[in-house]
């Protein structure tokens, strides 16, 4: 067969053999290549024609430099050699077959998230999708929702990152059961989990900075509690596309989005917690606009619902993690953003005196945010130290999102070239960012 004759994509032998599956989990592109010509006949120019890169980048990266980080050069190689969206941490591609059996086996622990479990052959995929049959019962469902509390709280204390492949994997089981499954209540409270599973996976995303695909699995995850009419849910996914909206700059968009979640919310009577949730991602809108008057509207409009909260409230699950901790640094950080300072820096220290130290990513978010306000208070030596805590933080917790708020307090540095603490800080920053 000619090259230019040639299939599409990588041979299906190649894409079971445990090295290639070793590889893409760990998008070690280098290796891929490698097997890619070794074992499947790809020499560097088709590699290259098949993903939209120049033979020269090919085989410096078959070198091993530079690393692959880009989101569009990986979505570009998986679309060129065919490789599925799930061995790289991705969703499915659009020229995945939906034939294609899903996977059937639930994923509750931490080394059942290695591919190399995950998927081998699509004879395989059948035989466990028979053995697992299609019978839900109320233990499965709280096993289910059980291992979806573990998954955050392990995102709390680690980052997603390592986590991301198991949440995938059980998304894609639910999915598969909830097909199989008719008995209408069972149905309901599937579509809920999935639902969760998928905005999870689109957190481990957006967390790892990768938009794109965060906003698609965020999307899922609507889709699957529209089809339950869960309003309340529906209004959390779109804080989550507010909170990213914010994060890329997009003012508008957040505080649309969040006044969107807020009426969806008041629908199905949304709790007190819930709604002042809701406007606290509104006053992070206004804040990235700096909008001062609706900054402070909507973190009074937060403040009041948070003042109504009772015992008794049924707040769902998810929205019990905003509690006054996280009121009182979220109205720091909004204030920070607007630029008041000395107003921000009490509230975002007070938070971290009660917040869990379990709790490593948040902490060193919330740290940065202190050294931050430390820094437009003019305090260099006390905001290089803060932020020196952070950086520690960020050496032991898997958060792209955080590294990057630390390159931006890097440049925050640079009118300070001439103190030595931040010379030094700067100096670390920059290891870390390798």
């Amino acid at each position: 067969m000619t090259e230019s004759a040639a299939q599409p994509g990588l041979p299906s032998r190649l894409l079971v053999d445990p090295e290639m599956i070793s590889a893409c989990a760990a998008r070690d592109f280098a290796r891929i290549f490698q097997l890619a010509k070794r074992r499947g006949g790809f020499h560097p120019s088709r590699i290259a024609r098949a993903c939209e890169l120049t033979p020269s980048r090919v085989s410096e990266v078959m070198k091993g430099k530079p690393k692959i980080t880009n989101m569009d050069v990986i979505e570009r190689i998986a679309d060129g050699l065919r490789i599925p969206g799930r061995m790289l941490g991705l969703a499915d591609r659009h020229w995945e077959r939906p034939a294609v059996p899903a996977q059937r086996r639930p994923v509750v622990a931490a080394q059942q998230a290695s591919p190399v479990l995950a998927r081998t052959t699509s004879d395989l995929d059948d035989i466990l999708a028979i053995a697992a049959g299609t019978r839900v019962t109320q233990p499965v469902l709280r096993s289910l929702q059980a291992s979806i509390e573990d998954y955050w709280r392990r995102d709390d204390e680690h980052g997603g990152e390592a986590l991301r492949p198991a949440v995938i994997g059980q998304l894609n089981y639910v999915k598969g059961i909830l097909r199989d499954t008719e008995d209408p209540n069972f149905q309901r409270s599937l579509h809920g989990i999935a639902a969760e599973l998928a905005r999870l996976t689109g957190w481990t995303y957006f967390d790892a900075r990768q938009h794109s695909t965060a906003r698609g699995y965020f999307t899922e995850s609507l889709r699957l509690a529209r089809e339950i009419d869960d309003r309340q849910f529906i209004a959390n996914v779109l804080a989550c596309l507010s909170l990213q909206a914010t994060y890329q700059d997009k003012a508008e968009d957040a505080i649309t989005l969040a006044r969107a979640a807020q009426d969806s919310a008041r629908l199905d009577r949304g709790t007190p917690r819930l709604m002042a949730m809701l406007h606290m991602r509104e006053a992070f809108g206004h804040a990235s606009a700096h909008d001062q008057g609706a900054t402070h509207e909507a973190i009074r409009e937060a403040q009041h619902h948070f003042g109504r909260i009772a015992p008794t409230d049924d707040d769902p699950a998810w929205v019990q993690y905003f509690d006054q901790t996280k009121l009182t640094v979220d109205t720091g950080i909004a204030l920070g953003q607007l630029g008041d300072a000395t107003a921000a820096e009490p509230l975002i220290a007070e938070a971290l005196r009660t917040e869990p130290t379990t709790n490593l990513r948040g902490r060193a978010f919330h740290t940065f945010w202190l050294a931050r306000t430390q820094l437009q208070c003019r305090r260099v030596e006390l905001a290089c130290a803060t932020a020196g805590q952070a950086l520690d933080l960020a050496t032991i917790v898997e958060s792209p999102r955080v590294a990057a708020h630390l390159r931006e307090f890097r440049q925050l540095l640079r009118p300070h070239h001439r103190t030595p603490a931040a010379v030094e800080l700067a100096g670390r920053i920059a290891e870390l960012a390798g």
